[in-house]
């Protein structure tokens, strides 16, 4: 973490972009962006969507360009919308083709180019080792060639994205670094000193995943590189591929709220498989519901030992029936009737029941006393957390904490008592709890996610118990749990679509697809199914997925089995079957219960 207190909310210092006509970074907002979806060619149509989004609230609308057509096109659609009054700064969006980003430097006030691409074709088989002379050879070739596209952009003061994506890093840092996240930082950080060698600052970063984890420990790092380099670029967060409904809301919210609760963050995107406008609603709350820790008050470790923590590794807790140890983290839920998901445990008043129907005391600081339960869970919060009751948690093996907060940082809150039993040597299983009032379901899944998935995402808790006082539903607010839980990479309960929000470049109706697929697979409990539009980014980015559905011409597709493409330009009418035949025929499907 960038910081030495990860237990109190400020903003990270950044410096100051300015894009068109507005700042970004220092103390300016947190700045919310969308990309059209819309052919960058049909002008007419790319100029309403625009309109649409910018009506909603975003302050930057990215299109892809992906050749000199695109730019000439988005030339026009940046007329258009100045002569309708509208002054939303616009962005290219760039991949493989450096003269595109040239051009396009020359007509709108930001582009985005992918290091993983910038001055390269396709990945091969990684057959090629790389010699430290060849490996340094590469560098000065990118350096070549990206001097000169910042020169363009210094004369018509545009500013640059270093967009990184997990998935599309260059053939030469798969083979030095994997794909892994030091590899992607790499990535970045070359760019950077170049940025930097000649005097460009109008930078903002980005580092993307599918994978939530992958995608906070990328950002992460890059940070700790850059504070310790005295780099201070502003950073552009989102996770990619997130999907839609309640899925992508989840996942999205897990990712960029746990940087945004560490101050880390200038500008957001929530990649929806929706209509780009559907993103913005997202944005915003998830921002805003951030921003309100502001100035609250201090959180303090209660113990003046070292907190000795291994990044993403799960904290050693003793296991008390199945919470804690090496048990998956379990579901808390109040009395529910699921079609398909089952908590593992029951609150019912003052008890909590199991599902052997076992019934366990729920005891608080103040009547708590030593007993031969055999389970015990005490829900308290860290104003409660005394040396005494560090103590008695100490001597015993059977209590489990029902950890709850009312502050207005809970994030910061729950980590500080988690942190404070890891410095204490304190072993006890933690339920994580939240307790909300939302009678909206999506205000619940985005804050729900954005307070908990962090904790999940650290490895700090054992279980979650979500509990909503608003209109949603019980089996809703389960549903929700499980999605915390999935979006954080603790536990699988259901299929995983790992599918694109979709761009100038796809080449099928997306929205359709995803719902014919997950129509057909949503049964796959565990399965990871990717759903792509084109093949610029599409085997890259789902590098997690077993199988995989992409774009590759106007109504053909292709097929892939993890990293492998099995079947090309598949006819789009025959294609969902044909994904249904690849997962038989690896022996993962099964039939749906009736």
């Amino acid at each position: 973490m960038w910081k030495s207190n990860p237990y109190n909310f400020n903003r990270r210092p950044t410096h100051v972009v300015r894009i068109g006509n507005f700042e970004m970074g220092g103390i300016n907002p947190v700045r919310i962006q969308s990309m059209a979806n819309t052919n960058t060619n049909d002008i007419e149509n790319s100029v309403k969507q625009c309109l649409r989004i910018v009506s909603a609230g975003a302050d930057l609308v990215r299109f892809t360009t992906q050749g000199i057509k695109e730019v000439e096109s988005l030339k026009l659609i940046h007329q258009a919308l100045r002569s309708q009054g509208c002054q939303v700064p616009l962005a290219a969006d760039v991949h493989f083709n450096a003269n595109v980003a040239d051009l396009a430097a020359k007509h709108v006030e930001k582009v985005r180019i992918n290091p993983g691409n910038y001055v390269s074709g396709i990945k091969s088989d990684l057959t090629t080792d790389y010699t430290d002379e060849e490996y340094t050879l590469e560098y000065e070739k990118i350096r070549a060639r990206f001097i000169p596209f910042l020169d363009i952009c210094k004369t018509h003061n545009t500013a640059i994205r270093i967009g990184v994506n997990h998935g599309s890093l260059s053939e030469r840092m798969l083979n030095r670094w994997g794909n892994t996240a030091e590899g992607m930082v790499e990535s970045c950080m070359e760019f950077l000193r170049i940025c930097i060698e000649v005097d460009f600052h109008r930078v903002v970063i980005s580092m993307k995943a599918s994978n939530t984890v992958m995608m906070i420990q990328a950002v992460r790092l890059l940070v700790e590189r850059m504070e310790s380099e005295d780099i201070h670029f502003p950073l552009h967060l989102g996770v990619t591929e997130a999907g839609d409904g309640e899925d992508g809301r989840i996942k999205s919210a897990v990712g960029i709220g746990a940087l945004l609760a560490e101050g880390t963050g200038d500008t957001i995107r929530v990649s929806l498989s929706e209509e780009p406008e559907a993103e913005i609603p997202v944005a915003k709350l998830l921002r805003d519901y951030i921003a309100q820790r502001e100035n609250h008050p201090m959180i303090v470790l209660k113990s003046d030992n070292p907190v000795s923590l291994k990044p993403f590794t799960r904290r050693k807790t003793y296991a008390v029936r199945n919470i804690g140890g090496e048990n998956i983290p379990v579901v808390i839920s109040k009395p529910v009737n699921h079609p398909t998901l089952k908590a593992d445990y029951i609150l019912n008043g003052e008890t909590i029941v199991n599902s052997e129907g076992e019934i366990f005391k729920i005891h608080i600081p103040e009547n708590l006393t030593r007993s031969d339960e055999t389970v015990s869970f005490l829900r308290m919060n860290y104003s409660q957390l005394t040396p005494e009751i560090l103590s008695h948690l100490k001597s015993s093996k059977k209590t489990v904490i029902l950890l709850e907060t009312s502050h207005i940082n809970p994030v910061g809150e729950q980590r500080a008592f988690i942190h404070t039993l890891i410095a204490e040597g304190c072993e006890t299983p933690v339920i994580a709890a939240g307790r909300y009032g939302e009678n909206d379901l999506e205000d619940l899944q985005i804050k729900s996610a954005a307070d908990l998935g962090v904790i999940f995402v650290d490895f700090l808790a054992d279980g979650i118990f979500l509990d909503n006082e608003g209109t949603a539903s019980n089996e809703d607010v389960l549903s929700v749990s499980f999605g915390i839980l999935q979006a954080a990479r603790v536990r699988v309960s259901k299929t995983e679509f790992i599918s694109c929000p979709g761009c100038g470049r796809t080449l099928f109706e997306l929205q359709s697809v995803i719902a014919r697929i997950k129509a057909k697979t949503s049964h796959l409990t565990g399965l990871k199914i990717g759903i792509m539009g084109c093949i610029v980014n599409g085997p890259g980015e789902m590098a997690d997925a077993d199988y995989g559905y992409v774009g590759a011409a106007r109504g053909k597709v292709s097929l892939y089995k993890k990293h492998e493409c099995i079947e090309k330009n598949v006819p789009a009418e025959e294609a969902v079957e044909k994904l249904i035949d690849l997962i038989k025929a690896n022996g993962d499907w099964k039939e749906p219960e009736t």
